[in-house]
């Protein structure tokens, strides 16, 4: 059985939703929720931009392309996603990470990104 991580945010609340259109998360219940089987740690909730976009193409992850057998419509610039920790990592030494909602950015995040880095990309 997975076991759910308790629900807080890299500010020490409770997550805040991050997207329910698309519906994100590795639960896909709207929210940066992880576990243990998340092995990407899909916990960065961003807001996608065209550029990232591009470069997570680039990289070897598209995005933009829907997969129904994933319960995937793609992504446009403008939605919000939770990210996998590692890939905004990336993304960041590269000069190319989208902005960060922090309230919906799940805590394990930080095991990975620092919170200075994640509130560089803080959206106000």
């Amino acid at each position: 059985m997975v076991e759910p991580m308790p629900s807080l945010n890299v500010l020490g609340g409770p997550l805040e939703p991050c997207s329910t259109a698309p519906l994100t998360g590795f639960f896909r219940d709207g929210r940066c929720n992880t576990c243990i089987e998340d092995r990407g740690s899909h916990t960065v909730c961003v807001v996608m931009t065209a550029e990232f976009l591009a470069f997570s193409k680039y990289v070897g992850n598209d995005l933009t392309t829907p997969r129904p057998e994933l319960r995937f419509a793609g992504l446009k610039p403008g939605d919000s996603w939770c990210l996998c920790a590692a890939r905004f990592a990336q993304a960041h030494d590269e000069g190319c990470a989208p902005r960060v909602r922090l309230a919906a950015t799940h805590a394990r995040a930080l095991e990975v990104v620092p919170l200075s880095v994640l509130s560089s990309y803080a959206l106000a």
